[in-house]
């Protein structure tokens, strides 16, 4: 029985962009061992996933509020050790070329190591050979999900990827329609997602634009807007927080639109997963929609857009030089109107 790991060292969206090529394994290989090492921070969006029978979770120091360097590092060490005492046949380590997955895969102590490389080499520029059989990273623009899927070749698979895999929590979709019942402005209208955050700077759209589309879909009555946002203050070293201008939004509308604090992953996801139609900048909340099978009105800068597009769901994708914050509101009213005729949302 073979025995798999997948390495993901990233973002909540690249974790998500993964779950393919993860299924992809499965079905090639249904008695295998799958496991995946992940971060504290994206580790949720595998949670309810049945192609994964073990899921290892590291702590970047950044991440850990409330504790040492020290402890970090020793509490990744033993993860580190109990991947070795696993004896995995195969690490992929998921991503752009990088030294440091070359790294985290060499430490499994996996016998084949798999990774994309710069020419193809086997090893970073200090010639350490990470990957026993290293892939030359692909030089044209593709999206990430079939980026991912060429590291299957040294497996054997070369299927073409399918649909992102999300299972969004149960408990949670019903504290939210709880929430849901509550809000005074439902009158049985379709809800349209509106995410605010970005971590990115270029990735970011101004809220006084989120304020005039929000103000356009309820003057024109095309649905409920639904308030998402990152929770916390804005000095959060995880993901900057956006509670002050979710504030400022929620004031300036009262019951015309709804705001959702979605305090933990699993929170977002349920919401995502009971809106109509999503808007979002560049950002987990993107992948969330389109592993859920949303409409989606992605706001993203040009040379993004080309890799990280909603995939395998309706999308517009409204691109804009390096920055989003010239996008114009009228797009993005208009994307919203496309998408909800093409996909028969009544919004």
């Amino acid at each position: 029985m073979p025995r798999i790991l997948f390495i993901r060292r990233d973002n909540i969206g690249d974790l998500i962009c993964t779950t393919p090529a993860i299924r992809a394994v499965r079905q090639a290989f249904p008695g295998a061992k799958i496991g995946v090492l992940a971060n504290s921070y994206n580790a949720a969006v595998l949670a309810g996933n049945a192609d994964i029978d073990c899921v290892y979770v590291y702590e970047k120091a950044k991440h850990a509020s409330g504790k040492s360097r020290a402890r970090v590092h020793l509490e990744n060490a033993r993860t580190f050790w109990r991947l070795r005492r696993e004896r995995y046949d195969a690490a992929i380590g998921c991503g752009s070329s990088s030294p440091r997955i070359g790294r985290l895969a060499f430490l499994t102590g996996a016998r084949e190591r798999i990774g994309f490389v710069d020419g193809g080499t086997g090893g970073d520029p200090t010639g350490r050979p990470y990957y026993t059989r290293p892939i030359a990273e692909p030089a044209v623009d593709e999206h990430e999900v079939i980026r991912t899927h060429r590291l299957l070749e040294p497996l054997g698979i070369a299927s073409p990827p399918g649909d992102l895999v999300l299972v969004p929590d149960p408990v949670e979709q019903e504290r939210f329609e709880s929430a849901r019942v509550l809000h005074p402005g439902r009158g049985g209208r379709p809800l349209i997602a509106v995410a605010i955050s970005a971590r990115i700077e270029r990735n970011k759209w101004p809220i006084e634009k989120f304020g005039s589309l929000i103000d356009e879909i309820v003057r024109r009555g095309l649905g409920t807007p639904l308030l998402l946002w990152a929770p916390g203050p804005k000095t959060s070293p995880a993901f900057p927080g956006d509670d002050e201008a979710a504030g400022s939004l929620l004031s300036r509308f009262g019951d015309g639109a709804w705001g959702y604090r979605t305090e933990t992953l699993a929170a977002l996801i349920a919401a995502v997963s009971r809106a109509d139609l999503v808007v979002t900048p560049d950002t987990g909340t993107l992948h969330i929609a389109a592993a859920c099978k949303k409409p989606t009105v992605a706001l993203m800068t040009r040379d993004k857009s080309l890799r990280w597009y909603p995939w395998n769901t309706p999308h517009v994708v409204l691109a804009c030089g390096d920055r989003v914050g010239p996008v114009a509101v009228d797009e993005v009213l208009g994307a919203v109107g496309r998408l909800a005729a093409g996909s028969g949302c009544p919004c």
